[in-house]
């Protein structure tokens, strides 16, 4: 009950991004970050390909975690996931570039930045490793790598109260690092804590 809890929330936080994400696909600048309104209109571009990887990313991504969807219908979790893999490519590539414009300047665009490359990097690996048949290693690097995708949603939970507590630049540069180092530490713990598990009690290693 708890599984089904947490994943209906998390599904539920992920399609509410996507449905808020999507305002940027009609290139109304009144719907920009308005501090980086005349960045995002110098690279439509750029802020579109990102939002649309992530839009792919974010709203597929939760249902890579139903159970019963890869032995059921293989097919169908197939495509889903190549999907998701093009939304981090294309999310990704045009992370890092929009990154190196990321309002207050070098630290939040180091933030950023890390976490594209991270992001491009563990959808990588995740890739050849299914590729090569490695079931187990492939799951770990898909839960790490929508860890990071998540932190669409984190980075616009934590925003608000981190601009009431430090005033709006200090906030953002602070939540282009927490909005996805706290999500990755504790899916680490997560896969540390199930591995410990399964060593422990082997028959539970089939289970999700």
């Amino acid at each position: 009950m708890s599984n089904k809890i947490g994943w209906g929330l998390m599904t539920f936080l992920s399609l509410g991004i996507v449905l808020v994400a999507s305002r940027y696909l009609t290139l109304n600048p009144d719907v920009f970050f308005s501090q980086q309104q005349a960045v995002y209109l110098a690279h439509r571009t750029g802020i579109i390909v990102h939002v649309i990887g992530g839009m792919l990313a974010l709203g597929l991504g939760p249902f890579q975690f139903l159970s019963g969807l890869r032995p059921k219908h293989p097919t169908i979790h197939r495509w889903i996931g190549r999907f998701y893999l093009l939304g981090i490519l294309l999310g990704g590539v045009a992370g890092l570039y929009m990154a190196t414009f990321a309002y207050t300047g070098p630290i939040a665009s180091l933030g950023f930045g890390t976490l594209a490359l991270l992001w491009l990097t563990t959808g990588t690996l995740a890739y050849r490793s299914i590729r090569r048949g490695d079931i187990t290693a492939h799951r770990r690097w898909m839960v790490r790598n929508f860890a990071l995708t998540f932190a669409a949603v984190t980075l616009r939970l934590q925003l608000p109260f981190l601009s009431i507590g430090f005033g709006d630049e200090i906030g953002y540069m602070i939540v282009a690092w927490s909005s996805w180092i706290p999500n990755l530490l504790l899916i680490e713990w997560f896969l540390n804590r199930r591995q410990t598990v399964i060593r422990h009690h082997p028959s539970t290693a089939g289970a999700d």
